[in-house]
């Protein structure tokens, strides 16, 4: 059986690879959308489809993004009963909550699927001047959550080992919602990294050739 600190670790990699991926297709989306403001201002030409591209960027950004939001607790919860309640009655209930969660994006994940075997079978396309086949976005879309589904099934999983191993501080502390603390902390780190790496590169820049 996969040691859970082991797939806490790929779940990490899981979610921060999917959050770039739906970075770089909202960056490439941008780029496209300038092209189209430039060529119809000065060019007279337009690409069409920009907003029918757009709304899949949109779809399958989001999706991908669940998973990086899940990783770092950035989902929203209602925790003010929650957060007054003993820690060892939290444990259970962020276990549950991690649970559920992972219920519902099997749900998404399966709805999702039917979807795209649907339009296989029909071959459907878009009713636009682009004719897209809805296969590819919607593959990619069910490829976002799918790597949400995994995350969010290996996460469960390491909550409830942590429940059952008594380890309810460790549990609350990576399962209960985000305190003031640990946004400033993230803050901190964040700022802590950005100096060294600007730190890092004058030394390079003085160290290279005159």
């Amino acid at each position: 059986m996969m040691n859970t600190d082991c797939a806490f670790g790929l779940a990490r990699t899981l979610a921060h690879g999917a959050a770039l991926a739906a970075g770089y297709a909202a960056l490439g989306l941008s780029a496209l959308i300038a092209f189209e403001v430039v060529a119809r201002k000065f060019f007279d030409f337009s690409l069409q489809g920009i907003d029918e591209i757009g709304g899949y960027v949109l779809a399958i950004g989001v999706a991908f993004s669940f998973a990086y939001a899940l990783i770092h607790r950035a989902h929203t919860r209602v925790d003010v009963v929650l957060t007054q309640l003993p820690r060892a009655v939290r444990a259970p209930l962020n276990a549950l909550a991690a649970v559920l969660l992972a219920g519902m994006a099997a749900f998404m994940l399966w709805r999702g699927t039917e979807t795209l075997l649907e339009t296989l079978e029909f071959n459907s396309r878009a009713s636009t001047p682009l004719q897209t086949p809805l296969w590819i976005p919607q593959g990619l879309w069910v490829l976002g959550l799918g790597v949400f589904a995994t995350l969010a099934a290996l996460l469960a999983m390491r909550a409830l080992a942590l429940l059952v191993s008594g380890r309810s501080e460790r549990l609350n502390h990576e399962f209960g919602p985000r305190s003031t603390d640990d946004e400033l902390d993230e803050a901190r780190h964040d700022y802590a990294s950005q100096r060294a790496a600007t730190e890092r590169g004058a030394a390079r820049h003085e160290g290279g050739p005159s």
